[in-house]
């Protein structure tokens, strides 16, 4: 399978630049193992593990149907390379299309993720350019993300690429209702 553990191929580490060997595609159902691995990784560096409710079998029912929750790209090393880990599957992007009510549709980026030994290396950089190209194929007006406060490489990364910071630029101030509220607010309705 594409992606899982290859025991017995060449790691990447030490080959220069793989990303310029990397292909960035359009995530199959069969990447929803490497994915997962990827979400628990992102939640670890978030300091988040524990707020991971979803399964691999939940990313294969909602992203592969006919009317698809979300679409992902994964970026994926060359036959016979892989990460130290014995990895191929080195990093995903996860996106959702959105509607704002001034601009028209929008690509909501849920996770931009890159193995650490894969950082710097550009493939963010071509995630980034796929999800663009994908969202003004789509008629898309911009792309929208959130970002942690203390994450300044990512916050860098986005500005060097022309995002804007929403929060301090507009004062937005990005609230969620989390699965409990949510629920709270559907029984009231039945009230």
């Amino acid at each position: 399978m594409q992606g899982q553990r290859r025991q017995q191929q060449e790691p990447v580490v030490g080959t220069g630049h793989p990303s310029m060997e990397c292909t960035v595609r359009l995530a199959a159902k069969e990447d929803c193992r490497d994915i997962m691995r990827m979400i628990r990784e992102l939640a670890e560096y978030e300091k988040s593990p524990e707020h991971i409710k979803i399964t691999e079998e939940m990313l294969k029912e909602d992203g592969f149907t006919d009317n698809p929750a979300y679409r992902c790209l994964v970026a994926e090393l060359p036959s016979g390379k892989t990460s130290k880990e014995g990895f191929s599957i080195v990093g995903h992007a996860l996106f959702v299309f959105s509607y704002s009510t001034w601009n028209g549709r929008i690509v909501y980026l849920v996770d931009i993720y890159v193995m650490p030994e894969f950082r710097g290396l550009g493939i963010g950089k071509k995630f980034m350019k796929m999800v663009a190209k994908i969202g003004i194929e789509s008629k898309c007006t911009a792309i929208q993300l959130a970002v942690l406060k203390w994450n300044d490489t990512a916050i860098d990364f986005y500005r060097r690429h022309g995002a804007t910071d929403m929060s301090s630029d507009n004062g937005y101030l990005v609230f969620r209702f989390k699965e409990e509220a949510t629920r709270h607010l559907a029984l009231d309705l039945e009230k």
